[in-house]
């Protein structure tokens, strides 16, 4: 079965092993905090946190594994910026930045490594030890994701503006993750039907 490596997104994983799937669930669990944290007091205590678990997730894992993926310190970067901004101010607004900054660094990331490297790209660089593709698959998919990460920050920036916090909340939990998910089960079926091309 197609496997996605971890430092991609650090989200979601089609992963056939239970040690894995275990390591995809813990990579939610600051997400969740904030969620079920809103739902008892109001978005100041949920972005605190949400820091605070970003911060001992992240501390965590560089104690089990002794190595920090780049995503995850950018995630962590961004988290503790912005919701130091939105813990200072008391506007919301900050913190619902963080995920479409996220979003539109990583495709921005994506998109560059076309031009770098030799034009070998990154979703390439990441699952090439896995998956043996066509040049042209690999290409195809790297795109997905920059289209992907372009989409769903503008779609964050839309449910922030548009509807009520308490709806961006649910969309940041719900919406995103299951976009994500989404997006990666097509992106393996599409990778599976390819393999044997190479």
């Amino acid at each position: 079965m197609v496997r996605y490596d971890q430092g991609l997104c650090q989200r979601v994983s089609l992963s056939e092993h239970t040690g894995q799937d275990m390591s995809q669930l813990f990579e939610l669990i600051p997400v969740l905090i904030f969620f079920l944290v809103y739902q008892w007091t109001d978005m100041v205590l949920a972005t605190l946190a949400l820091m605070t678990a970003m911060a001992v997730q992240t501390l965590w894992s560089w104690l089990t594994t002794r190595k920090l993926e780049r995503f995850r310190l950018l995630a962590l970067a961004l988290v503790m910026v912005f919701g130091s901004a939105t813990v200072l101010t008391r506007n919301a607004l900050f913190i619902q930045w963080k995920p479409t900054i996220f979003q539109w660094i990583m495709g921005m990331v994506f998109l560059g490594s076309h031009f770098v490297a030799g034009g070998k790209v990154l979703i390439r660089r990441l699952l090439e030890s896995k998956v043996s593709l066509p040049d042209d698959v690999w290409i195809r998919l790297n795109l997905g994701w920059v289209v992907f990460f372009l989409v769903s920050g503008g779609l964050n920036l839309y449910v922030a503006w548009g509807f009520s916090e308490e709806i961006w909340v649910k969309f940041k939990l719900f919406g995103l993750m299951g976009m994500t998910f989404i997006f990666v089960l097509l992106q393996g079926i599409y990778m599976a039907r390819h393999m044997s091309e190479e």
